[in-house]
């Protein structure tokens, strides 16, 4: 749950996860927490998949569920982590940089540590905002420019959004400026760069994040059926409506909508979207009543409008509605920097969804990982393995890479679970050569003759003994 709060004009900013269950002991802390930063509390047996989407600075365990401070070390490096605890309880297992706080809790002594700990980063996230600027002002080239992890020591996570390349760290500069309000953004991208996913954290801290986000690819809908899909008919427009339909526009009323694929829209289309965005009408098919919505577009698209523009294939009016704010995703190989903290994370993200410790990536996984060119992006194709599927991923890491998950971060999953399986059969070939080469020479120092192998000892044994 989010706790709500009055308190929104003298917050620091940030976000505080909490871990436990909302006692009258707790009600106190929470509305003091809840006066600096957006403030969630979830029971301890959700915390680590609500850490690894919630763009989280400061965690706050009771002492019983200290367990959970080691995996949301990993998840969340930079998080600040406070522990609750007794004045008789055990010290144990608490590392250096764990915080911890005295109970019964001292809300002064909670306000003090969170503030100290939100305001820590908020100076990191300004500092990466003003060195994204001063690369561009320099006329530096931001693709070109490599922030290690040695450097930045975390990965920033913006809803969800992983990266330590100054790109995308540009872009998340650039979508702190649209957070609070009701801009129409327009995103470009390849396909699988993330356009959705930039779509829903838009969403999530745009002026109604409570809203309804309904996302949909018109590259994937019919020409015929695209109008009814976003705007609805009545029944009798058209063979087979057989009743009313609302249409995505009205079912994301009071919320967003991404339209995926603008560019494919068709000249009827384009005409319905751009009275959308100007007088806020839309009419169903079939119907002369047209219906007033509040919805707010955010659209995607891995063609150049531009260019097709100048072609008379898209309409310029419609152009200049929706790249009121234009967004670049740069493509994965282009971020080879984020290949590697992203496969931990997703890799950390699934195993702990399957109650499981995450397993180390191996060096020779992570030159495999860094070395592979991403085609794809983070999303390759569709219906490719899962973590579930290592077993039988041995085949060869060729099929694996080419194959990716249908969830964001598959394509990783897959190759990892390729390169475990490929690495497991070259060490038991490793192995099968070590035990030849030690008989070899074993047999070789016994008999004095030339080393042999296994196979020939067998053969020629064959041959020598009696029938």
């Amino acid at each position: 749950m989010t706790v709500s709060s009055e308190h929104g004009g003298s917050r620091i900013g940030g976000s505080i996860l909490v871990v436990g269950a909302e006692t009258e002991e707790f009600a106190p802390a929470l509305q003091v927490l809840d006066s600096l930063a957006d403030t969630t509390l979830v029971p301890a047996d959700e915390a680590l998949v609500t850490l690894a989407r919630l763009d989280a600075d400061v965690l706050v365990v009771d002492e019983r569920d200290r367990a959970l401070l080691a995996d949301a070390a990993v998840l969340r490096p930079a998080l600040v982590r406070i522990v609750l605890r007794s004045a008789d309880g055990v010290a144990n297992g608490l590392d250096a940089d764990t915080v911890v706080v005295p109970r019964p809790i001292d809300t002064a002594a909670l306000r003090a540590v969170c503030t100290v700990a939100l305001r820590c980063a908020t100076a990191r996230r300004q500092a990466r905002d003003l060195e994204s600027q001063n690369h561009r002002l320099r006329g530096v080239g931001l693709e070109a420019t490599s922030f290690t992890p040695d450097e930045l020591d975390e990965l920033d996570c913006y809803e969800g959004i992983l990266t330590q390349t100054a790109g995308m760290r540009r872009v998340l500069s650039l979508l702190r400026k649209v957070e609070g309000n009701d801009t129409t953004v327009l995103i470009h991208g390849e396909t699988g760069t993330g356009k959705e996913l930039v779509a829903q954290a838009i969403h999530a801290r745009s002026r109604a994040p409570r809203g309804r986000f309904v996302a949909v690819n018109l590259g994937a809908v019919s020409d015929e059926l695209r109008e009814s899909e976003l705007f609805g008919h009545v029944r009798g427009a058209f063979p087979g409506a057989t009743e009313n339909r609302a249409g995505l526009f009205v079912e994301a009323n009071g919320g967003c909508i991404f339209l995926d694929e603008v560019g494919d829209a068709s000249p009827a289309l384009q005409v319905a979207l751009l009275r959308v965005l100007e007088e806020g009408v839309i009419t169903p098919v079939g119907s002369d009543r047209p219906r007033r919505v509040d919805v707010r577009v955010i659209a995607g698209t891995n063609r150049n409008l531009d260019e097709l523009v100048h072609q008379g294939v898209f309409r310029r009016d419609l152009y200049y509605r929706l790249n009121v704010f234009p967004l670049e995703l740069p493509p994965l190989r282009h971020r080879p920097d984020d290949v590697f903290p992203l496969a931990k994370h997703f890799l950390a993200q699934a195993s702990f969804a399957m109650g499981r410790k995450p397993p180390e990536i191996s060096r020779e996984a992570r030159v495999a990982l860094e070395a592979y060119h991403w085609e794809g992006n983070v999303r390759e194709r569709n219906g490719g393995p899962t973590v579930q599927d290592r077993n039988r991923a041995s085949d060869g890491a060729d099929t694996a890479a080419k194959t990716s998950g249908a969830a964001a971060g598959g394509a990783f999953l897959a190759l990892i679970a390729a390169l475990v399986g490929a690495m497991a059969a070259a060490r038991s070939s490793k192995r099968a050569l070590t035990e030849e080469f030690h008989f070899s020479r074993t047999n070789q120092k016994a008999t004095g003759r030339p080393a042999e192998t296994k196979e020939s000892s067998r053969t020629d044994d064959s041959l020598h003994s009696p029938a």
